[in-house]
């Protein structure tokens, strides 16, 4: 009989959740959309600075497809993903563990406050992040902070106001405008990826040591756009995002029109998505 795989430990460090409002909420849809994620996709700008031997941080690492691929590039260092939700780094460890890594940890925890001493890693990591935060430049001078002298603070944020699709119908306007007013109302900044460079300096970082590019996701043939119209609309009507949108004024009403929405983009055979990430690389 074959022994059960032993998964990759959560240690909590914090006994409550944080007050920042996750306004997409962790619900089957977001996560499948995350789950999709690897470091190939949304981190290569990443990874030429990694090491076999690399100790890196992955802040709001979800539930760990690109924290397990961090450990399988650096087999001889240390990875830890960090995240607010508990439930959420029980399916990270679990994944861990269905692929038998051994160099990655999971730590419950607040990326506004860090519970690591500083000077603690060779790489803090932290995508699609900060433009969920009320003060994203206090969570990148956190990251600076536990990044020892001459390591890397590296993040990947989507520009909102760059998305760009076809066909351009009144529904997906309309979408597209809903989302930005309910981030704003909570203090968020949902063009976070062309201010990156920008935060990166307030927060201590030198200029000549800040490295931004840009990156790109893109959808088009029909699997694709059945999959993305999926994550995209799925979640308008959920819980977490319907009473976020409810109290900025969203009706039902709003809210199937705009799922009706990606379900039609998602019928297309013209339909094409693409989103532009602002990139940063930060040496401390």
């Amino acid at each position: 009989m074959q022994a059960p795989q032993k998964q990759a430990p959560i240690i909590s460090t914090s006994s409550k959740c944080p007050d920042q409002v996750y306004i997409q909420g962790h619900n089957e849809a977001v996560l499948k959309s995350h789950r999709w994620r690897t470091a190939a996709n949304s981190a290569s700008y990443l990874l030429p600075t990694l090491r076999s031997s690399t100790k890196l941080l992955d802040v709001g690492c979800g539930p760990g497809t690109m924290t397990c691929d961090f450990a399988r590039l650096c087999p001889d260092g240390h990875i830890t993903g960090l995240d607010y939700s508990a439930s959420v780094l029980a399916a990270a460890s679990a994944e861990a563990a269905s692929q038998a890594l051994t160099n990655v940890a999971f730590t419950v925890g607040d990326i506004r406050s860090l519970p690591f001493p500083d000077d603690t890693f060779d790489v803090v990591h932290a995508h699609q992040v900060l433009q969920h935060l009320s003060d994203p430049v206090h969570a990148l001078r956190e990251m600076r902070r536990v990044a020892r002298p001459g390591g890397v603070v590296a993040v990947r944020e989507s520009d909102w106001a760059a998305f760009t699709w076809w066909p351009q119908t009144r529904g997906m306007r309309e979408w597209h405008a809903l989302h930005a007013k309910v981030a704003r109302a909570h203090g968020c900044e949902p063009d976070a990826g062309r201010r990156l460079h920008v935060w990166a300096k307030e927060a201590g970082f030198e200029r000549d040591n800040i490295t931004p590019t840009a990156g790109t996701w893109c959808w088009n043939t029909p699997e694709e756009r059945q999959w993305f119209g999926s994550t995209m609309g799925g979640r308008l009507l959920e819980r977490e995002f319907r009473g976020n949108a409810e109290k900025c004024g969203a009706t039902e009403e709003d809210l199937l029109k705009c799922h009706q929405a990606w379900k039609d983009w998602a019928e297309d055979e013209d339909g094409w998505f693409a989103i532009l990430h602002g990139q940063v690389l930060c040496k401390k």
